[in-house]
């Protein structure tokens, strides 16, 4: 059952738009202008990516679907702290990022000691995540294939997602 609809809209002025519809018909929705119009649908496309791909229902699209209005993801966080999975989420995303832009392709045991250093040095008492290069492979591909159908959306259309709820 799709819980959540994803649209991103690639605006005529090379701005973005995301916008998030809850299955009760409620939407919270954030504007991307200059370079985060250019960034953010991308990243974004990465966190749909990665969250289907390991089955993740309590990261960012998990928690919009529950209620989470886009805002509540920073300062002040009037939501509390983000759950454990919604953190590992964003590390996975944010090493495929800065993958990205580096233009390299990285290994899971690349991304698993980058992951164990930065539980470390910011002392999070968990059990780092771990990813097989069989994962990564696995997201790199549904993240190809989203870009290609960004890539295809025109100025002034939108792609269209259906995020899967428990």
């Amino acid at each position: 059952m799709a819980g959540l609809t994803i649209r991103i809209k690639k605006n005529t002025d090379g701005t973005a738009a995301l916008s998030c519809t809850r299955a009760d018909g409620t939407v919270t929705w954030q504007r991307q202008q200059g370079a985060q119009g250019l960034f953010f649908p991308r990243h974004d496309l990465t966190h749909y990516a990665v969250e289907t791909v390991l089955e993740y229902r309590s990261a960012f699209y998990g928690l919009i679907a529950t209620g989470w209005n886009i805002s509540d993801f920073g300062p002040p966080w009037p939501r509390g702290q983000m759950p454990e999975e919604a953190g590992v989420a964003e590390l996975i995303v944010s090493f495929l990022d800065a993958e990205r832009a580096s233009q390299a392709r990285w290994s899971a045991a690349d991304f698993n000691d980058k992951t164990a250093i930065y539980y470390r040095e910011h002392e999070i008492p968990t059990t780092p995540p771990t990813l097989t290069d069989d994962d990564l492979a696995r997201i790199r591909q549904r993240r190809a294939e989203l870009f290609t159908e960004w890539e295809a959306v025109s100025p002034g259309s939108a792609i269209e997602l259906r995020f899967p709820t428990r």
